[in-house]
């Protein structure tokens, strides 16, 4: 589907970054990115966000390289959109209508299918209002719609009904994965979740971790199933368990943050984060503070972490380690896709495992079974992978 990206630079972060991400988003969505046009401007248009003048150029451009879609990397109100819908007479999407887009098409599990459909209806519902015309006619009538109800009130009647219906079983869903959590508990199995921004490497390093499989490619949102497992470090530790999460990214919608809140309680729920980071990207800092941000919305900011710096091949950086003022290891260089110090994630793992407190050093395990995979479900993230 060929697509033109729209841009506007209000000087705020690294404009030329967050455009090459939109670039990447709109692949992963399966676009074809033909064009993109850009603008400065110190705050949106109420209208169409960009002007009239810069919307009759998006026009020309549609018309010029045969444009399919046009895409924002903004969230657009709803009149906005449908101003620049009207005016163009095309279909315009914006971010977060293209994160959304990713995320249903790479939910693979019941419950990530679950929460994905959730965030799009909740994102839908804001959509409704004085929408588009023929949702405001009259729907007479006995049966499903009552006498003199519109459209519109119906639409947005059924889609309350059917949220409420996917709440009330991802709430069953959530039970679950309390128990399974307390049953670790119980063990007191040293708990670590992945986390970082999308493409940083997590499913590369949790394959090379734990020898899982875990489908891993060089893209946005490559994965949202988040799987753990028990993972044997050494006679000192024992078993841990690692879960492997959906990457986060800059302006994660907020529905799929709320959607996913149940299974990012996975995060909530750990006992060391290990926050991986692109070594090799510009942005790297910007990343990391935007994969901080999200942590502090879910309630995770107060769990320690090791920034892993992964992909040092790409940085020309050698494995090493750093340690913080009160001697703690706090970063960790390494590169997951050719195994260069993944001992020394191993080592500082196994330090921060015998220092937490009530952890048990060697943990008994009766049978095979208890070596097998804890549990696998989808999670945000996000919320990257708000």
């Amino acid at each position: 589907m060929r697509a033109v990206l729209v841009g506007i630079d209000f000087g705020k972060g690294d404009f030329a970054a967050s455009m090459e991400e939109l670039q990447l988003l709109a692949r992963s969505a399966g676009a074809d990115p033909v064009t993109t046009i850009t603008a400065k401007r110190s705050s949106p248009d109420a209208a169409y966000f960009v002007g009239s003048g810069k919307a009759d150029e998006i026009g020309q451009a549609v018309l010029a390289e045969r444009i399919e879609i046009v895409i924002f990397n903004h969230a657009l109100s709803p009149a906005q959109q449908r101003n620049l819908e009207k005016r163009l007479n095309i279909r315009v999407l914006d971010r977060t209508s293209l994160i959304l887009d990713i995320f249903a098409q790479r939910a693979k599990s019941h419950e990530g299918k679950l929460q994905v459909e959730l965030a799009q209806l909740q994102h839908l519902a804001t959509r409704l209002i004085r929408g588009w015309t023929h949702l405001e006619r009259q729907k007479g009538g006995i049966g499903l719609r009552g006498p003199g109800e519109t459209q519109l009130e119906t639409d947005r009647r059924l889609i309350g009904e059917r949220v409420k219906m996917l709440r009330s079983r991802l709430a069953k869903l959530r039970k679950q994965h309390e128990t399974q959590r307390r049953s670790r508990n119980r063990t007191q199995t040293f708990s670590i979740s992945l986390v970082g921004y999308t493409n940083a490497g997590k499913s590369t390093l949790f394959n090379a971790v734990t020898k899982a499989g875990v489908y891993a490619a060089d893209q946005l949102f490559a994965t949202l199933d988040t799987t753990s497992r028990r993972v044997y470090m050494n006679e000192e530790v024992g078993h841990v368990v690692l879960s492997d999460t959906v990457g986060f990214v800059r302006e994660l919608p907020h529905q799929l943050v709320a959607a996913f809140r149940a299974t990012l309680e996975e995060t909530i729920h750990a006992d060391l984060l290990l926050h991986v980071v692109d070594a090799a990207s510009p942005v790297r800092m910007e990343q990391i503070e935007q994969v901080n941000l999200v942590l502090q919305e879910i309630g995770a900011d107060h769990i320690p972490q090791i920034l892993v710096w992964n992909k040092i091949d790409a940085a020309g950086l050698e494995p090493s380690v750093e340690r913080d003022e009160y001697d703690k290891i706090s970063r960790v260089f390494l590169s997951a896709r050719t195994g260069q110090g993944l001992d020394l994630l191993r080592d500082a793992i196994t330090e921060w495992a015998k220092a937490a407190p009530g952890a048990r050093l060697q943990q008994p395990y009766e049978t095979e079974e208890e070596l097998e995979e804890v549990e696998s479900s989808p999670t945000l993230t996000h919320v990257g992978s708000h």
